[in-house]
This record gives structure tokens, sequence and C-alpha cells, in this order.
């Protein structure tokens, strides 16, 4: 019996070598790409050896962050939106919308940028009461936002405008809050009209 398993074991070694012998040898790229040819799949386009190259210019494309890009604006839309950039809060048709009328009910529409003070904001402005000024609009913006998150009493303000919640609801934590002494007699002075985009004179940015 082991007599006739060791012969049974030569048997298969022998014809493993065998298959391994007659295996083709494998196919260089090259003759891959020749024999693809000769099949129809694959095309091979011969280019003369004195062509010249194509250089391809592309355009740099330059990333910069929303507040970079918004603070080359003019318009009263564009300062709504930079301090709602630079404060961290969406940038939502409703934040954007509340932000042009809080600042209409402070400096009106056709000087919005009065003393480059949109919101009539003290912190940081010299004025203390919300009558100071401020060097640019891009540093307006900057206070303001920081102003809404380091006083206590607009945590509301900024909870609306986290949640981008309802005009209403935004409006309202503005009225309740001490950024206006006269509170905008809650809501009474407060207007719904559409605010015009205006632009800014040249220089406030």
């Amino acid at each position: 019996m082991t007599r006739v398993t060791v012969v049974g074991a030569a048997l298969a070694a022998f014809g493993l070598v065998a298959l391994v012998s007659l295996a083709p040898p494998p196919v260089t790229p090259a003759d891959g790409y020749v024999q693809a040819s000769a099949g129809g799949s694959l095309q091979i386009v011969r280019v003369p050896g004195d062509a010249s190259g194509v250089i391809v210019t592309r355009d740099d494309y330059a990333s910069a962050s929303a507040a970079k890009n918004l603070a080359a604006g003019t318009t009263n839309r564009d300062w709504a939106t930079l301090v709602l950039a630079l404060a961290g809060f969406p940038l939502s048709d409703t934040n954007i919308t509340v932000m042009l009328r809080w600042m209409r009910q402070e400096n009106g529409t056709d000087d919005w940028w009065n003393r480059n003070n949109p919101l009539n904001n003290g912190w940081g402005s010299g004025g203390g009461s919300g009558f100071g000024s401020y060097d640019t609009l891009v540093t307006a913006a900057a206070n303001c936002a920081e102003a809404l998150h380091s006083v206590g009493g607009y945590s509301a303000i900024v909870a609306g405008f986290a949640a981008s919640a309802p005009t209403n609801v935004i409006e309202q934590a503005i009225w309740a809050s001490p950024w206006a002494s006269s509170q905008y007699a809650n809501g009474a002075h407060w207007s719904y009209v559409d605010v015009p985009i205006v632009a800014s004179p040249a220089g406030t940015w």
C-alpha cells in the first residue's frame, strides 16, 4: 500500500512539473497592447517624433472664507451677512432679513453706514451708549459679532440667530434685550417693509 502511495505522489508531482513547463510565458505590457490592438479592442495612436507639445495654462483658484469675501462688499446686505458670518451664525435668508430690519431701525437705510456703526453698537466704539464710531465697517461688524456673544442680555438673540429661528422669534429677542433702551417700543416701531439694498460710500469698508 505504501509503494502505491509513493508512486501516485511521484506521478502527481511529474504532472505538475509538466503543466508548469507547458504554461506560456507571462505576457509583457507591450505584447499585451499589440495583441489587444490586433484583436480590435485597443486603438494605438502613433505620434510623429517631430510633433510639438502643447502647454496648457490653468487658472489658479484661491479659496477664501465667507467673511473675507463679504468684507470686500459694499451694501447693507453684505454688512448684515458679514456680522452673521463673524458671529458663526447661519447665513440664512431669515437671519439676513432680521439683520437688515434691525439696521434700518437703528440708522435708517439711506445712511445705514452712519459713523461706520450700522447697529449703533457701543462695544468698542468709544461711544458707550452706542453713538461711537469705528474706523471701518469691517471693524464694526467684528465688534458687533463679539458684543452679541459677550453680553448675557443678548443670549436669546444669539440663540435665535444660531437656530435660524423664524423672524418674529429673533425680533422679539432683540426687543426684549438691553440693546436699545427704548426696546423698540416692543416692536411697535419695527418695520416689515422690504429693506432696499444700498451701497455705502467708498472708503467706509
